[in-house]
């Protein structure tokens, strides 16, 4: 018999907030994340704007002395995992401090896993050693660049702060990535290797080498105005703003979290993985893939596409992916396609790469919990086969039972989450 998978725990650090609350807060207002880069001069570059995360003070939660050698796009997921965590009630603090290595009340530490995704991981570091041995020779490149740099840190160093002794790995498949770590999360609690794990997605690209190679493929926005950057399903839209940021989940095994009195956001009940096998950047003719892989969750959720409120979007205001995406979703849902909400909040936080799936997962679980459908900000007017109701500008108030997250990545491999209203 399949177990049942809350979700107990939420936890995020995008750039609209440092916290679910203060994110979730923005995302429901509308509020725009992106500005002008500043991490590094854009004189020489077409793109001027991103989506950066703001006063980000990681100290705050984590070690100092260690932070040195963590790479930001790990500082990221472990700052929305000790949210998150501490969120779920399975780590106690020591005198109101976070303290680390602290057993999983009332779980085996190997029935806890942790799977978080990056599509690229250390790419700061990358460049920043790279330099430093041209500059200065290969004696000079620190000891700690491989651990910092490679894509599986993040979930490693989760695991070593906490204990957590199950499953740990990294699924990197690009964009859909941070939807897969919570896909399979799910699949490994369902079918009972691990009563409670740690799952989502990080990214931190904003750099001169990921700007550059993004832009030159003309993936990106050369828009300079933050609010006409990022705008999904809009007929002026040319490209997706780079954003940065970490969301990250706590799932367990249902009647363990009732048993235990954790507060239940929300339950997942549906997973659908699969790939387009088609091209190396573009998605499939009409969005076929894309399509599949919303019936492959559909179906496992046991559910019918009839049962489905709202679309949180791939959404990422790039020419292709949001016609090939409206047209999945119509493959899909037929007639009813039009009295769906489908809306994309990458128009505030930019485009998260392996950290989107993440982030978007807690936009979907809030949502289910408030009743709110999030906004596309931004989006004016659509094209003629852009009919759907992508919530432009102002997010509703709505009745919600089921909320479908969609990811599609570079490569084609797409992932499909499904959320369903706690009860």
């Amino acid at each position: 018999m399949k177990r049942r998978v809350a979700i107990t725990g939420l936890g995020t650090v995008n750039p609209t907030g440092n916290s679910v609350a203060e994110s979730w807060e923005s995302i429901k207002n509308g509020k725009i994340g992106i500005g002008e880069i500043t991490t590094f001069d854009t004189t020489d570059f077409k793109t001027k704007v991103a989506a950066e995360v703001k006063n980000f003070e990681p100290a705050s939660r984590l070690d100092k002395k260690e932070l040195r050698h963590i790479a930001r796009y790990t500082q990221l997921a472990m700052y929305a995992a000790e949210e998150a965590i501490q969120d779920a009630g399975l780590c106690k603090p020591s005198d109101g401090e976070y303290t680390f290595n602290t057993p999983v009340s009332e779980i085996p530490a190997d029935r806890c896993g942790v799977i978080v995704s990056s599509g690229i991981g250390g790419l700061d570091i990358i460049e920043q050693q790279h330099s430093r041995m041209v500059e200065k020779g290969n004696n000079l490149v620190s000891p700690f660049f491989v651990p910092m740099a490679i894509t599986n840190m993040a979930a490693a160093r989760i695991a070593i702060s906490h204990g957590f002794k199950g499953m740990c790995t990294c699924p990197v498949t690009a964009c859909a990535g941070g939807s897969n770590a919570i896909g399979d999360s799910f699949l490994r609690i369902r079918d009972g290797y691990e009563d409670v794990m740690i799952c989502g997605g990080t990214e931190s690209t904003i750099t001169p080498l990921g700007i550059a190679g993004f832009q030159n493929m003309k993936a990106l926005s050369d828009s300079t105005d933050p609010a006409r950057a990022s705008i999904p399903f809009d007929k002026d839209r040319n490209g997706f703003v780079m954003g940065e940021g970490s969301g990250i989940l706590v799932l367990e095994e249902y009647e363990h979290a009732v048993n235990r009195g954790a507060h239940i956001y929300a339950e997942i009940v549906g997973y659908g993985s699969n790939c387009d096998a088609y091209h190396i950047t573009s998605p499939s003719p009409n969005g076929e893939g894309g399509a599949a892989c919303m019936k492959l969750a559909i179906k496992d959720a046991g559910i019918t596409e009839g049962d489905i409120d709202y679309i949180n979007a791939h959404g990422t205001s790039t020419s292709l992916n949001d016609k090939y995406e409206t047209a999945a979703i119509k493959t899909v849902f037929g007639e009813k396609a039009k009295d769906l909400y489908v809306s994309s909040t990458k128009s505030m936080t930019g485009h998260l790469l392996g950290g989107a799936g993440g982030v978007e997962a807690v936009f979907s679980v809030k949502a289910l919990e408030d009743g709110f459908v999030p906004p596309t900000a931004g989006l004016e007017e659509t094209e003629p086969e852009m009919d759907l109701n992508y919530v432009p500008k102002k997010g509703v108030e709505a009745n919600l039972k089921y909320v479908l997250s969609n990811s599609l990545g570079f490569g084609g491999h797409n992932a499909c989450l499904i959320f369903k209203k706690a009860e």
